[in-house]
C-alpha cells in the first residue's frame, strides 16, 4: 500500500518536511518513491509547495494520504475524487485530400 506522508528534514528544533509518496512499511524518513512537495511549519503562514498534478496522479493510483497531508491537499484544492486533467494535442486543420494544413500566416506581401 502506498502512502502520501511527511518526511522530516531540517535541524533539531527547526523542522521542515518533504511531502513524499512512500510504501506504508517504509520508515518515516526512509526510502520514498517520489518527492511531491515541501512543508515548512515555522513561517507564518506555513509555507507549502506542492506538485498538484503528481499528487492527483498518486491519489488516482490508490495512494492514501496521512491526516496532515490530507489537510494540506484540501488547503491547496486537490480533492480525492478529482480526475486528472486531460491534455489534448493542438488542433491541426485537415484538408479534404487528407493532408494537414498549417494555419495561414497573416503576413501582408505588399513589400
Amino acid at each position: 500500500m502506498l502512502k502520501i506522508r511527511l518526511s522530516r528534514i531540517g535541524k533539531k528544533g527547526h523542522p521542515s518536511y518533504r511531502i513524499v509518496v512512500a510504501d506504508a512499511a517504509a520508515p518515516r524518513d526512509g526510502a520514498y518513491l517520489e518527492w511531491i512537495g515541501n512543508y515548512d511549519p515555522l513561517v507564518d503562514p506555513p509555507a507549502i509547495t506542492l506538485k498538484s498534478d503528481r499528487a492527483l496522479h498518486w491519489l488516482n493510483l490508490g495512494a492514501q494520504p496521512s491526516d496532515p497531508v490530507q489537510r494540506i491537499l484540501e488547503k491547496n484544492g486537490v480533492a480525492r475524487g478529482q480526475a486528472l486533467p486531460v491534455v489534448t494535442e493542438p488542433a491541426v486543420a485537415v484538408a479534404a485530400n487528407g493532408s494537414a494544413e498549417e494555419p495561414a500566416a497573416e503576413a501582408s506581401e505588399d513589400s
